[in-house]
């Protein structure tokens, strides 16, 4: 089972990614990601714990290191009812899935911070081992799917170019 993050507050790109470590290696900056609203997230994050953001998840910069710093800290998925444009591009482009769900599930009673749940990226969806309650989230588009899947936007392209070019071409 994974844990899910629950950010009530609004989260921008300073807050994932602070500037004053902006030029320190990937594994350092990761270590400050949302130190200034939760100081034990990056040491007690899980591989595969989910986070559940407040609307406009990821506002501000348009700095890819805010998407990169999660993925590196092994969140399975990013949920909220709605992403800044940038960041939620940067997310798919560097193969972090980041869904959307309605503002009514939002409040569902089971989505406290510290619930543990299963997330299924294919059916989009998160199950609550509490009460076994299934929330679908909005699916995305297969192309998106397709570039997750395949580790974000060069490894996807790689994988077209090399599917694209003739055997000793």
């Amino acid at each position: 089972m994974a844990r899910l993050w629950r950010f009530d507050e609004i989260v921008d790109t300073d807050v994932l990614a602070p500037g004053a470590y902006m030029k320190a290696p990937l594994t350092e900056l990761a270590t400050h990601c949302l130190e200034a609203v939760r100081p034990e997230f990056a040491g007690q994050v899980g591989v595969g714990d989910v986070i559940l953001g407040a609307p406009n998840f990821g506002v501000g910069s348009s700095r890819e290191q805010a998407a990169e710093v999660l993925r590196h800290l092994g969140v399975a998925a990013v949920i909220a009812s709605s992403f800044a444009g940038i960041f939620y591009r940067n997310a798919i482009n560097l193969g972090l899935p980041v869904f959307t769900l309605s503002d009514d599930l939002y409040d569902h009673p089971g989505l406290v911070d510290g619930a543990e749940l299963a997330f299924d990226f294919d059916t989009a969806s998160i199950r609550l081992a509490a009460s076994g309650d299934v929330i679908k989230l909005e699916r995305l588009p297969d192309f998106l799917r397709d570039m997750i899947l395949d580790g974000g936007l060069i490894p996807h392209l790689e994988k077209r170019f090399q599917a694209a070019t003739p055997a000793g071409g």
